[in-house]
């Protein structure tokens, strides 16, 4: 049975597109055109950091997130940056009763910025600059498992990505939902193991409940 449920960070409870559109102008490339090749390095199973290397050979990512903070300008989210049904899927998951947390690949100071949104609403959150492991990495759902007080097949981990959520928490024994959303989610939607892998498919976080209990009620 699934008693607990955590998220991944960026395309399942952010809209990262706010954030990805800063890096363009910090490129100094047309937002649209940074799109473009973010969806075309995604589409051929590349590493999203590739598209950054496209415009600027060399581009270190924690060195600009450093220079943008530098400047005034580093990477932020809000309120406003969360998907409609983060706040409503948190809310019927908590009254069911089900441990909530939130783990993904995320800098420290994105940790803060998560804590200041989800503390009171989540029993853990965790980053790969907290514990020392980023995803797909085996090693960061051994950390989860551990912050959980539960099994690993008690648990339910939520990503929007087969390569870097659904694939190696399903490897953990982990439980997965995949979310259809983001060009990650939109991209690989259609493949072979978008169908086969994920225990719950799922195209917004409020059918969570009603699909968790089903899926308990057949495992009784």
């Amino acid at each position: 049975m699934i008693r607990a449920v955590v998220f991944d960070v960026g395309e399942c409870l952010v809209d990262e597109t706010r954030e990805y559109g800063t890096w363009a102008d910090w490129l100094g490339v047309p937002r649209h055109t940074f799109a473009a090749m973010f969806g075309a390095v995604i589409a051929q199973a590349r590493d999203y950091r590739e598209t950054f290397q496209e415009f600027q050979p060399g581009f270190d990512l924690y060195e600009e997130r450093e220079k943008r903070a530098q400047a005034g300008k580093p990477e932020w989210f809000g309120e406003d940056d969360l998907y409609p049904d983060v706040r409503p899927a948190l809310a019927a998951l908590r009254e069911a009763g089900l441990w909530l947390g939130i783990a993904g690949n995320q800098t420290v100071r994105a940790g803060g910025l998560l804590r200041e949104l989800f503390t009171g609403d989540v029993d853990l959150i965790g980053t790969s600059d907290d514990w020392g492991a980023s995803k797909p990495d085996p090693e960061f759902f051994v950390r989860v498992a551990e912050a959980v007080p539960f099994e690993a097949d008690e648990i339910l981990y939520v990503g929007d990505r087969l390569d870097n959520d659904i694939r190696p928490a399903a490897a953990a024994g982990m439980s997965t939902a995949l979310v259809r959303r983001g060009p990650w989610g939109t991209i690989q939607q259609h493949t072979p193991e978008a169908d086969s892998l994920p225990t719950l498919r799922i195209d917004s976080l409020t059918e969570l409940v009603e699909k968790i209990n089903k899926f308990n009620a057949s495992a009784r």
